[in-house]
């Protein structure tokens, strides 16, 4: 089931026109290359004559040419050509290559490795505030050595803003007490901070000088988005969303989109967001990969405290999805936690 939704794999921006792009889902290597008209095609990054990587090769005239000995294919994947066989050659249906589906989003090239097994297709999560009037964007993608549900909990875990991310995002020294309601509802994760007001880290003053309660909310978003939102006033609004796609059994490539209004200090601030955006997720790289490390070593043996509650539903939703099991028939849930920051 995980094969069949929708995946970001590379930037629209990065594919260009006489040149293919390789990318790496699920363990399968693909090459991406634009046709005569322009669509974006995706096929098996593997040339049917002797192995070779199509995706190193060129784009000739809409058809992708392998580097090996010039062989040629078109946007369905079918064989059309062969130098060696010159105009003897016959193209067959039986000649060709995987092909798969793709869809173009929010600057994205998304790829889906199956067709729905139940005849639906939901299409890719809508990255909120994208293009918005009076918000600003940033993009980072970086490579994680860990599963996408590991990632996933990271991403919406506070408790470790205290530790992973010390100054830059939380002081261990002035912690606060919050509440959070944690809904498992419709196969997807939804937390709402009731009382939080402070411990920004450096940036307290500026996101909420008055120290009044934000709104607060992380979401999770089966297979594999989260977003996360803070509003910390009116001129004050802060987005990440973060798609996380297994490359291989052991790791994951995390497209983040960060939208943030900011009034007039957006222009000015955004060197800075996109500093401290790169120095947090560095820093989750790093502490995702010894958890990495030690669960390869001993087995994922987790010892959850109530303020993990989020990280216990995504590992049930994502436990369904491994097992082809639809994760929306699970029990919605709700539940209130204590925790400190």
């Amino acid at each position: 089931m995980l094969k069949e939704f929708w995946y970001p794999v590379a930037c629209i921006k990065d594919l260009k026109e006489n040149r293919p792009l390789g990318v790496e889902i699920f363990d399968e290597w693909i090459a991406i290359f634009l046709d005569s008209s322009k669509n974006v095609v995706a096929v098996e990054d593997r040339c049917l004559h002797r192995n070779a990587r199509l995706s190193k090769g060129k784009v000739v005239n809409g058809e992708l040419t392998c580097p090996y000995h010039g062989w040629r294919y078109c946007n369905n994947g079918q064989l059309s050509s062969v130098p060696s066989e010159g105009p003897k050659f016959t193209p067959s249906a039986s000649k060709c290559i995987k092909s798969y589906e793709t869809y173009l989003q929010d600057g994205y090239i998304y790829l889906k490795l199956k067709s729905s097994s139940n005849g639906t297709s939901r299409i890719p999560f809508k990255i909120p505030y994208l293009g918005a009037a009076g918000y600003e964007h940033i993009r980072l993608i970086h490579k994680f050595r860990a599963q996408v549900p590991n990632c996933a909990e990271n991403f919406i875990d506070i408790p470790h803003t205290t530790f992973v991310h010390p100054k830059i995002f939380r002081y261990e020294q002035e912690p606060q007490l919050i509440q959070s309601d944690v809904e498992l509802k419709d196969g997807n994760v939804h937390v709402r901070y009731l009382n939080e007001t402070s411990n920004f880290g450096i940036f307290s003053k500026f996101l909420n000088s008055k120290s009044s309660t934000i709104f607060h909310e992380d979401n999770y978003y089966f297979p594999n988005v989260t977003h996360v939102e803070y509003r910390f006033s009116e001129k004050m609004h802060f987005n990440i969303t973060s798609q996380s796609v297994q490359v291989t059994k052991d790791e994951t490539m995390v497209y983040t989109d960060l939208t943030y209004n900011y009034g007039f200090w957006n222009l000015l601030a955004k060197p800075f967001v996109r500093w401290v955006g790169k120095k947090i997720i560095a820093q989750d790289v790093d502490i995702m990969r010894q958890q990495s490390d030690v669960t390869a070593k001993y087995g994922q043996q987790f010892l959850s405290m109530p303020s993990d509650i989020q990280h216990v539903f995504i590992e049930l939703i994502y436990d369904c999805l491994r097992n082809d099991k639809d994760p929306t028939t699970l029990p919605n849930r709700q539940k209130r936690v204590e925790f400190w920051i």
